[in-house]
């Protein structure tokens, strides 16, 4: 029997500005995101799919989502699917329109209300895509027609081991402000969502700028670190929202024969890696 893993990359959080533009004048969000593609061409064995979970973007602007597109090329051209979801500083339109005319760039039904949509993957896996998106706030939230949406989904294929990615953290963490713009409105109803559905393996999200570990009913729930800059790791109560100019990063889902789904945090720098002789 083939022991191969199926891979699934998730990358989070590229924030990609407008050319030339830094973050906080120093971070170049741009340049960040064409290390992480060319790192996941790397991958071996190689990735079924690649999943970019919101916050595509820093202000929702189609020129921000022109040069989103040109970084993402690469990985649609070595054709590899893209799963792709909006997080608070993106807009569904811009978003979708920025990639119209490509093949196998999941973007949801252009013109909904909400991008929600699922992927079968080998394996099998299967992927739903959930729209937490609250336009003009920083928190995230679903309201009743979405999580019908999400339900309908998952019973689709109750007997297929599922991964439900979204944006915000459906989990707290310690880090007061980002908790605070965590999954605020419909969280009970997500909880129940993910409860009536123990094929649930794993809820991934982005939004924290950094890899978190919680749990959401039986599922645990696993945050992503951003291809480009991260938050301070600070818990103190009144500890302010901050920037850390850390390792970037990404998560990389595996899952196979003989292996049930386990996620690995991969850094964007070139370890040494040193044969045990």
């Amino acid at each position: 029997m083939d022991a191969t893993p199926y891979l699934l990359v998730q990358l989070s959080d590229p924030h990609i500005t407008q050319p030339g533009q830094l973050i906080s004048g120093r971070v170049d969000t741009a340049a960040a995101l064409r290390h992480a593609v060319e790192r996941v061409l790397q991958i071996q064995p190689r990735p079924v799919a690649v999943l970019v979970s919101g916050d595509l973007v820093d202000a929702g602007h189609p020129a921000e989502y022109a040069q989103l597109r040109e970084l993402l090329l690469p990985l649609v051209d070595a054709g590899l699917p893209l799963a792709l979801l909006p997080g608070n500083h993106d807009a569904r339109g811009p978003l979708q329109e920025a990639f119209a005319g490509l093949t196998n760039v999941h973007r949801g039904e252009p013109g909904a209300a909400a991008i929600q949509y699922a992927l079968d993957l080998p394996g099998p896996l299967r992927l739903v895509v959930l729209d937490s998106l609250m336009p003009g706030r920083p928190e995230g939230g679903f309201d009743e027609a979405r999580l019908a949406q999400a339900q309908s989904l998952l019973a689709e294929r109750p007997s297929t081991p599922t991964l439900v990615a979204m944006h915000h953290p459906p989990h707290a963490t310690g880090l007061a402000v980002m908790d605070g713009m965590a999954l605020q409105h419909g969280l009970t109803g997500f909880e129940a969502l993910i409860a009536r559905h123990p094929q649930v393996q794993r809820v991934v999200c982005g939004h924290l700028h950094r890899m978190t570990l919680g749990r959401v009913a039986h599922a645990p729930s696993l945050s992503a670190p951003s291809t480009a800059h991260q938050v301070a790791l600070d818990l103190a109560p009144d500890a302010p929202l901050a920037i850390a100019l850390e390792p970037a990063g990404w998560l990389i889902h595996a899952w196979g024969p003989g292996l049930p789904l386990v996620s690995h945090l991969a850094h964007a720098g070139h370890p040494e890696v040193i044969p045990d002789l």
